[in-house]
């Protein structure tokens, strides 16, 4: 009895300390208890509701509206590209890069467009000479007049076996405009290259018109095209514009005119004045070069050697191809165009990438075409386009050809229309 006294004894002292249930009843009936019980409660019955609304809601909706025995395997792998966790795999800083013996250009942003004066495009003007010292003057004057901003010009001339002062001429020339106290003549830069060819045929017009001429003089002519394009274009050239030196008037506005087009190449109609014994002028029809491929003449080419280069115009082989010589007229509409297959080269507007991408001017022959022809050949092989303005015209001088060789029946009786 002693020992079972003694068990029990811890039992009644923890009764002693147990509240009487009036008490309890009082703890749990007080309003501030109960406000408590019934907040909780709301929150664990709300999270339980919406637990069970997600889940239902992601039963529903996950993947796309489609059977799976539906579903590709582009519209699997769009559906879920949202869960995939972005990667930045050795993440830096740019590079800064000091030293002045690096450059960068970004061809991307080198645009060549319809707004070219708006985009501030650069224009490169090119043109090669040979004993051309009487024309430089008034090649010069036109050339000042050009409306293209002259700060997104630059000027280039090769110079190659010349026998008269074209070279000192061109230089005095030169200097004279880019020291222009008119902030709005110089250009942005001009360069001279010197380089000969060693052809020594005459600049007479009789022997470099003759048709045993126009093989070699085409291909010379061409290689030095090459050698000024590829010593002057620049990264940050647009366009390159071809310009011979014996214009004797042209639109001022050509660049914006041209570049307005947005044509791979383009070039206008050549023409030029002659005045009879009365003093009326007789304009005459000057670039035969310029050219829309016949049926003859395709059929011509396939029973020439393939290094025949053919030459328009004359009796030894009959083309009958359409002329842009003989198109249109410069009091119509000067923004009409025609494709062509062939060009003549007194003046052309070419987009830069165009030459960059390795279209040039063949000093070979080109499916039977050299030089300009040969070029406008390369291009639409290529793939660009080549166009004609039949309306928009550019004055050449009048060379005197056919009154000085008619009796050698060289030209066709077309020329002087």
């Amino acid at each position: 009895m002693e020992n079972i006294n003694l068990n029990l004894k811890p039992l009644a002292q923890l009764a002693q300390h147990v509240p009487p249930p009036r008490a309890l009843a009082h703890v749990f009936l007080r309003t501030r208890f109960l406000v408590l019980a019934i907040i909780c409660t709301i929150v664990l019955l709300t999270w339980g509701h919406l637990s069970s609304t997600a889940s239902s809601i992601e039963w529903a909706c996950y993947g796309p509206g489609l059977s799976p025995l539906e579903i590709s395997p582009s519209e699997f792998a769009a559906w879920h590209q949202h869960k995939n966790t972005p990667i930045l795999t050795n993440k830096h800083t740019p590079i800064d890069v000091n030293s002045k013996s690096i450059g960068s250009y970004n061809l991307n942003k080198i645009l060549s467009s319809k707004e070219a004066v708006k985009h501030k495009e650069r224009v490169l003007v090119l043109t090669p000479l040979k004993d051309a010292a009487e024309f430089l003057p008034r090649y010069f004057e036109l050339l000042s007049r050009i409306t293209y901003p002259h700060e997104l010009i630059d000027l280039g001339f090769l110079v190659s076996d010349s026998t008269d002062d074209t070279l000192a001429i061109l230089a005095m020339e030169l200097d004279t405009l880019q020291s222009n106290s008119d902030p709005k003549i110089p250009f942005h830069t001009a360069v001279i290259i010197e380089k000969d060819f060693g052809s020594d045929l005459s600049q007479d017009i009789e022997d470099r018109h003759s048709f045993e001429a126009q093989g070699p003089r085409r291909k010379t002519m061409g290689k030095a095209r090459n050698f000024l394009l590829y010593s002057t274009l620049r990264p940050d050239h647009s366009w390159v514009m071809w310009r011979d030196v014996d214009i004797t008037d042209c639109p001022e506005t050509i660049i914006q005119d041209f570049t307005a087009h947005d044509r791979d190449i383009l070039v206008p109609n050549i023409w030029f004045h002659r005045y009879d014994r009365d003093g009326n002028d007789i304009e005459g029809r000057y670039d035969y070069n310029s050219w829309i491929e016949s049926d003859e003449g395709r059929e011509l080419r396939k029973t020439l050697p393939v290094d025949t280069v053919l030459a328009e115009g004359y009796k030894e082989f009959n083309t009958s191809r359409k002329y842009l010589a003989l198109m249109g007229d410069w009091r119509r509409d000067k923004d009409v165009e025609v494709e062509l297959d062939g060009i003549g080269g007194v003046t052309i507007l070419v987009k830069a990438d165009v030459h960059r991408a390795g279209i040039n001017f063949p000093h070979y022959a080109f499916e039977n075409q050299a030089e300009t022809e040969g070029f406008a050949r390369m291009a639409k092989r290529a793939g660009y386009k080549v166009f004609g303005l039949p309306n928009y015209v550019v004055w050449h001088i009048d060379t005197d050809e056919k009154l000085k060789i008619k009796q050698k029946d060289l030209y066709t009786d077309d020329e002087s229309q």
